[in-house]
């Protein structure tokens, strides 16, 4: 089993130590967080030891969680690396590419695995027609939360659309070609509603909308590529294929059949795959221990997560 040791114990630190405590891969050793006061907290309530050093707590475990916020994602992920720890990092990998590739440096010059907290690619619903989506042409996001005070720090994009942009990249083989957005600060000081259109070298084009002054939650994707359309609603965990193909002659009295304008007919299949019942933070963490273990590329690639910050800040700059 591997030593693993949790930075920060806010909300999303807290599931974390949840998560690697139940998992078969990891010991969990302990956390750090930089509030003391919260850090005693957590350790009366949940039981789990607090280091009150973080220097401590990265010599004493083999892999270093870090689920602090943004800004010292850098620091901490460095300090660990120097000490010949695996990482585990919360999206956005960093503040700035620069930092992100730094990281990368690092990490491959320690000969270390690193891995983002890019937790939408183990959504069961997504996973469920990943094999289907092939050379997507049009993609279409939606991302929409109720507000929230603890993500306000970060422009939208980096909080919520960076879910999408990471899936994009992940399922389309191209270059980004070019960037256009506009942003809306309403609440905050930083964008809190955005669109993006995405254009890729090969054609392919992905227009982006996420909000977090929603009304309702919204978490959805299309890919419409030829002939086939597939949605993933990563919300409510559902997700439908449709596909066209040449119809038969003599289709049967329940086929739906359509004919376009030159007169060619098309068959319409639909298909609901299964899709399975999973914890995706607990599914990620446990693959990422699986890649150490059998000395693999990780799922999310720190070079995953630098390529989805560097569209995240493309977009953003587009605001200015």
């Amino acid at each position: 089993m591997l030593k693993a040791g949790v930075l920060g114990a806010g909300h999303l630190g807290k599931i974390h130590l949840k998560l690697l405590k139940q998992s078969e891969n990891y010991n969990l050793i302990g956390f750090y967080d930089a509030d003391e006061a919260n850090g005693k907290k957590v350790e009366a309530e949940f039981g789990y030891k607090f280091f009150n050093s973080i220097d401590a707590l990265i010599d004493a475990v083999d892999v270093v969680d870090i689920v602090t916020p943004t800004l010292s994602h850098y620091e901490c992920a460095k300090k660990a690396i120097a000490k010949g720890k695996h990482i585990f990092i919360e999206k956005p990998i960093t503040n700035t590419v620069e930092e992100a590739e730094h990281i990368r440096e690092l990490l491959a010059k320690h000969n270390l695995r690193g891995q983002v907290g890019h937790v939408e690619r183990f959504n069961p619903a997504y996973l469920a027609v990943k094999d289907e989506i092939k050379s997507p042409m049009f993609i279409e996001s939606h991302r929409l939360a109720e507000f929230n005070p603890r993500g306000t720090d970060v422009p939208v994009v980096l909080d919520l659309m960076i879910h999408d942009i990471d899936i994009i990249l992940s399922v389309v083989k191209s270059k980004v070609k070019n960037i256009s957005a506009s942003g809306v600060a309403v609440i905050s000081n930083s964008p809190d509603i955005a669109n993006a259109r995405i254009e890729f070298e090969n054609g392919c084009v992905a227009n982006l909308t996420a909000s977090r002054i929603s009304l309702k939650k919204m978490r959805k994707a299309r890919f419409f590529q030829k002939d086939a359309y597939i949605s993933v609603d990563f919300l409510d965990k559902k997700c439908e294929v449709v596909k066209m193909k040449d119809a038969p002659e003599n289709p049967g009295d329940f086929d739906m059949v359509l004919q376009n304008a030159e007169g060619v007919k098309k068959q319409i299949y639909f298909d609901n795959p299964d899709v399975a019942n999973n914890n995706s933070i607990l599914d990620e963490l446990n693959a990422f221990a699986d890649a150490i273990n059998n000395n693999r590329a990780p799922v999310v690639t720190l070079h995953d997560g630098t390529e989805a910050l560097r569209v995240a800040t493309q977009i953003i700059a587009c605001f200015k």
